[in-house]
């Protein structure tokens, strides 16, 4: 199997990079930081079938896209890249919430759109959305991020209908706080934080039971959930006292 996971040079998804090194696997790793990119390189190769590095901004559409040509066919891609501007009540510029939303958002159809006729050619493939529970609930100290990944979800959904009856998955992961560069941001106690090895074990079991939504840590997520049934003026009272 040949795997292309975006954002790899640290966090989830390196993490995800060792749990699916195996002498079965060609892995295919993109990042921005070609330094940490070869040191995973070189941790997993006697592992692995393969190991590709893919060093490249993904914000840099047209370079992206033509490094994604250059992959060619994968049986999946695990869409992992993000950046958060951690939890602050602070204005973003339009150049931070500009940058956000290409990273989080945009890039992922700049891939998708070189990868998808290939899928569609091939009548199979596996996509990957890595979102987050943040998407569920936008709290005014991260309405930047949530609102990234909640149109995440949308374009997700919109991708799964269209292209299930060709062959292609889509999967969309929506995990609560794991220990990553993200997360080592914010300075408050978080709520069911899992280690990035525990989080990705989650994530890993959830592609290959291939759940096309997969929320977790459940209670966090029920919890969630449950907020987003409560009224309008109730839900903002609880969000004041929280934020």
């Amino acid at each position: 199997m040949k795997i292309l996971i975006t954002g790899a040079s640290s966090g989830l998804g390196a993490e995800l990079a060792r749990q699916y090194a195996s002498d079965e696997t060609e892995l295919v790793l993109l990042a921005r930081r070609e330094n940490r990119l070869i040191d995973l390189k070189n941790e997993l190769q006697t592992r692995c079938k393969s190991v590709e590095v893919v060093a490249v901004d993904v914000t840099d559409f047209p370079l992206l896209q033509e490094k994604i040509r250059n992959i060619g066919v994968v049986d999946m891609v695990i869409l992992n890249a993000g950046v958060s501007l951690g939890h602050s009540n602070n204005i973003p510029t339009i150049a931070e919430f500009k940058n956000l939303y290409d990273v989080n958002v945009l890039s992922n159809h700049a891939i998708l759109e070189v990868l998808l006729p290939l899928f569609l050619e091939q009548k199979s493939g596996k996509i990957v959305f890595v979102s987050s529970l943040a998407s569920l609930f936008s709290m005014p100290s991260s309405k930047v991020y949530s609102s990234s990944k909640r149109a995440l979800n949308a374009y997700a959904e919109g991708v799964r209908y269209k292209y299930k009856k060709h062959g292609v998955k889509v999967l969309t992961i929506l995990p609560g706080f794991i220990k990553s560069e993200l997360t080592d941001k914010n300075d408050f106690e978080m709520p069911f934080i899992l280690s990035t090895q525990e989080g990705v074990k989650k994530i890993k079991n959830a592609i290959e039971k291939e759940k096309e939504f997969y929320a977790f840590p459940l209670r966090f997520y029920l919890i969630i959930s449950s907020l987003n049934l409560l009224p309008a003026f109730l839900r903002q009272r609880i969000v004041n006292f929280i934020n």
